[in-house]
């Protein structure tokens, strides 16, 4: 499938194999992954048509997506949730210094919201709905708006049948609490690994936040809270990775993946 993927969009680029040179490709990854697992990546891309294949660290690729300066001598961290990982980072003088990744993203979060309903209310809900419930109503902080009720359909654990449930909003953000929690255990860790010189320069500059469950209501402020660092979100965080890669093809000697 994945092979599948990256041929569709070299035709996208290249319709009909107008220019006959094949193109280079970057693909982030999170680095928590296997050899196993990167050369079955590499061997996709190999297989779709590529002429170079370049796997990159995908905190690396979303903070040049960024625009953090990451050839500075100067401590950047990145904090990138994706879907299904999420992999922190302290990047200097274009070169990863310390790297964490754990698998806990966007769908864990899903997963989350999904046996709290089942266990607590005898609800059997799907993704697609978790992560609607998620988007449309998670919130990390409380607010005057706690006693606010949602519906929620799906089927009942024990009778089997359409049933439609009502929910208190703070009972997400019970739901998530744990997945949320890891994340945060693991910013702690990667900033007690981080060398003071450069951990000073991240109090005071911030840690970024990107990829899709950096939009998750609430969630900027919480990390600050936990971990008494400042805690801002990119520009365009579910494009960093992506935008970050083609920034790195455009001058792929200067940056160390």
């Amino acid at each position: 499938m994945t092979e599948k993927i990256i041929r569709y969009f070299i035709d996208k680029v290249n319709p009909k194999r107008l220019f006959s040179s094949k193109p280079r490709i970057a693909i982030g990854v999170p680095s928590c992954i296997t050899e196993v697992e990167k050369r079955a990546v590499r061997e996709a891309a190999d297989m779709a048509g590529a002429k170079e294949v370049f796997l990159m660290q995908e905190s690396m690729a979303a903070a040049i997506g960024a625009n953090i300066p990451v050839d500075e001598p100067a401590g950047n961290m990145i904090c990138d949730i994706g879907g299904g990982t999420t992999e922190i980072s302290v990047i200097s003088l274009g070169g990863m210094v310390v790297s964490n990744a754990i698998r806990i993203g966007g769908d864990e979060f899903d997963n989350a919201i999904i046996k709290y309903v089942k266990q607590q209310h005898n609800l059997v809900i799907g993704e697609s709905t978790a992560e609607e419930v998620k988007i449309r109503d998670g919130n990390l902080l409380p607010n005057n708006k706690e006693s606010r009720k949602i519906q929620i359909k799906g089927r009942g654990a024990i009778t089997g049948l359409p049933k439609v449930l009502e929910l208190d909003v703070s009972e997400i953000r019970k739901a998530i609490q744990e997945p949320i929690n890891m994340i945060v255990d693991e910013i702690r860790k990667t900033l007690d690994q981080t060398p003071p010189e450069l951990a000073a320069d991240i109090v005071e500059r911030g840690i970024v936040l990107s990829g899709g469950g950096a939009l998750l209501s609430g969630l900027p402020k919480y990390l600050s809270s936990q971990t008494g660092v400042p805690v801002i979100i990119a520009e365009n965080p579910m494009l960093c990775v992506a935008l970050g890669a083609g920034k790195f093809l455009e001058n792929y000697k200067k940056v160390d993946i």
